[in-house]
């Protein structure tokens, strides 16, 4: 009766352990706690997310999973101002960061998600693609890279995104 009894306490101690452990970033979800028990990750269910989106939401350089890299988006820009890594604090203004896109965008505009790294396509479930350099220029989002590090293709790392609906 003993042995039983220590056994179902094994196995379930077991499960439980197994159920806290959470998602990994990039994994689907309805709702936070299928991300993380712990609060420490969050679900994005916005509808342009198929499956929903396990991240971190407000990462730095160094925050996030080791699954994943800190990627940051601007909810607009100003297309009248176009910049370049070298002329940026000439062409945009000191409440302007240059963007990946070729132009000024908003500091205020920024959110920062940690999103998983990827090689390629594959490495990305359905609906999302990796994110290259080229399409971070065409579709958004940037990785945030250690001062002094530039965001070109040479370093910037790849990461599984939403593929954008073709039209």
């Amino acid at each position: 009766m003993g042995y039983r009894l220590a056994r179902v306490a094994l196995l379930t101690l077991g499960a439980l352990a197994f159920a806290g452990c959470g998602k990994e970033i990039g994994d689907p979800c309805n709702l936070s706690t299928d991300c993380s028990p712990n609060g420490d990750r969050l679900c994005d269910p916005d509808p342009s997310s198929p499956g929903g989106y396990c991240t971190v939401l407000g990462c730095d350089v160094s925050t996030c999973p080791d699954e994943a890299v800190c990627v940051r988006f601007f909810t607009g820009n100003f297309t009248n101002k176009s910049c370049t890594a070298d002329n940026a604090s000439t062409n945009c203004s000191l409440d302007e960061l240059c963007a990946v896109s070729g132009h000024c965008v908003p500091r205020s505009s920024e959110i920062r998600y940690c999103m998983l790294k990827c090689d390629n396509d594959g490495d990305c479930r359905g609906g999302y693609e990796c994110r290259t350099f080229e399409l971070m220029q065409e579709h958004g989002g940037q990785p945030l890279l250690p001062p002094g590090t530039p965001v070109d293709e040479q370093h910037a790392p790849k990461f599984c995104a939403v593929r954008p609906a073709s039209g």
